[in-house]
């Protein structure tokens, strides 16, 4: 409540500030509605005035973006790449002088006429009340525009610069919901649930309502009701290997303690805020915290989805490539083209079997062979859970049989284990040596032409193929 107050407080003072220095401004700047005073006010922005006539130009400045239409805000973007970038003659002098006499002082000329303008127009932007919000919903109409002008690449790549530091670690704040949780909250959290969807109030309380139910977001200060990402957990006594034993509310009869933490949906909730990482530091928090208040707790793992392995198997299969399908397997697989095949699967129908066993085959080549141009895994999930010290621990056949499920991976889903003991380990090989952690009963799933070369000699771990070590940084984040 404190915090609130506090923001609302600041809040009110930046728009009183920013009325006072409206009255000193010139009325030019004011009187325009149409697109060209969206630049004419940013470059008044730019131009050194005092601090509370920049507020007031920072606040006219988003109230005319929210109103531009798309082609405007188009413009506004491009008028940012061209115009507001560092100048190339003073930055090749400068880079001249450094080479010739390497300095501090040269280095710092260097860096000066290097230094993008735009991240001063975005932080001289921020100076209005309630401006973080509104520039974070600015990046995410921005990405949709580099598609058609790549141009724009560069103002998202000094956005994203300036929104990393601004949402860093220290800045976050962890907060459980639940169902005392205020009702604006958790509209939000219906809304941006992006894994299973929440339908409506009765499934929302089924999921943060029961004592072995829990829910957890990052927050912001600037963003005070709006979470940045969250994760539901369920408290169990086993790992799940089906989605509708998480979700369908039935629990066991006895009140044996849970010894298993299943973290079953992540979702990002701010697209301004793609490429920004939250989940790495969200699931570490939670485990420690989960850890620590509920003492029965052994294991920690999540049951996650495969977005794109259905269009990879298709790619597979009508590629003719190295990925390894017999004609038995091709035969077996053809089945998925219709509709009725998982009512007969459910019922171990004639043929059940072969394409288990041939889809299975595909899943552990997926994760432990196919690699993206980068020499990464081509599942995203993939990427950010190995990435974050995860064990890819089993395959699950027909875990998620709803549309959204069979559309995207033909109903499979996998659990990742984070065993406390091995994240490091697994996180360090993972981002220096290329290695992948994974069980080996995902490994005896792959067939036998498609094992690559040199399994390593470290237990419940493969080495990638390829280049041998693996790009080194942090994988991007997404769902689990």
């Amino acid at each position: 409540m404190a915090e609130r107050v506090n923001v609302s407080f600041f809040q009110e003072l930046m728009a009183a500030v920013a009325e006072q220095g409206r009255a000193l401004l010139p009325k030019a700047l004011f009187g325009e509605a149409g697109g060209e005073s969206i630049e004419v006010l940013s470059r008044a922005l730019m131009s050194g005035r005092g601090e509370a006539s920049g507020v007031a130009i920072a606040r006219q400045l988003l109230n005319q973006l929210k109103k531009a239409t798309s082609e405007e805000r188009l413009q506004f973007f491009r008028f940012l790449a061209d115009d507001l970038q560092p100048n190339p003659a003073h930055v090749a002098d400068a880079a001249r002088a450094y080479l010739d006499y390497p300095s501090d002082k040269t280095l710092a000329k260097l860096q000066k006429a290097s230094y993008s303008p735009r991240l001063e127009f975005f932080r001289r932007l921020n100076l209005a009340a309630g401006a973080t919000a509104e520039i974070v919903a600015l990046r995410s109409d921005l990405v949709r525009h580099i598609k058609s002008d790549e141009a724009l690449a560069a103002v998202d790549a000094d956005l994203e610069r300036l929104l990393t530091s601004w949402f860093n670690r220290g800045f976050l704040v962890l907060r459980r919901i639940d169902w005392q949780t205020p009702a604006a909250i958790l509209e939000k959290i219906i809304e941006y649930e992006a894994v299973h969807e929440i339908r409506g109030w009765d499934d929302l309380r089924r999921r943060l309502d029961p004592k072995d139910r829990r829910c957890f977001a990052f927050f912001h200060p600037a963003l005070v009701d709006e979470p940045l990402i969250f994760v539901e957990v369920a408290l169990m006594r086993e790992m799940p290997d089906a989605i509708a034993t998480v979700l369908d509310g039935r629990r066991p009869e006895d009140d044996a303690p849970p010894t298993t933490a299943v973290f079953y949906s992540i979702s990002n909730c701010q697209d301004g805020l793609k490429g920004i990482s939250f989940g790495n530091f969200l699931l570490k928090q939670v485990v420690e915290d989960l850890a620590r208040d509920v003492a029965s707790l052994r294991t920690f793992v999540t049951l996650s989805p495969v977005p794109s392995f259905a269009r990879w198997v298709d790619r597979a299969l009508a590629s003719g490539s190295d990925v390894p399908i017999s004609a038995a397997d091709r035969q077996a697989l053809s089945r998925l083209r219709d509709p009725r095949w998982v009512e007969e699967a459910a019922k171990d129908a004639p043929g059940t079997d072969e394409l288990k066993s041939a889809l299975m085959g595909l899943a552990a080549h997926y994760f432990l062979v196919a690699r993206s141009n980068d020499d990464r895994p081509v599942d995203q999930v993939a990427r950010f859970h190995l990435g974050n010290g995860a064990r890819l621990e089993r395959l699950n056949w027909l875990a998620d049989p709803s549309e959204k499920g069979l559309r995207e991976a033909h109903g499979l889903m996998v659990n990742y284990r984070y065993d406390l003991a091995e994240i490091e380990r697994n996180h360090e090989a993972y981002a220096y040596d290329g290695t992948v952690a994974a069980s080996r009963a995902v490994r005896s799933q792959l067939k036998p032409v498609a094992k690559p070369k040199g399994l390593s000699t470290m237990p419940d771990l493969l080495a990638l193929p390829g280049t041998g070590k693996a790009k080194k940084g942090r994988p991007e984040e997404t769902k689990p």
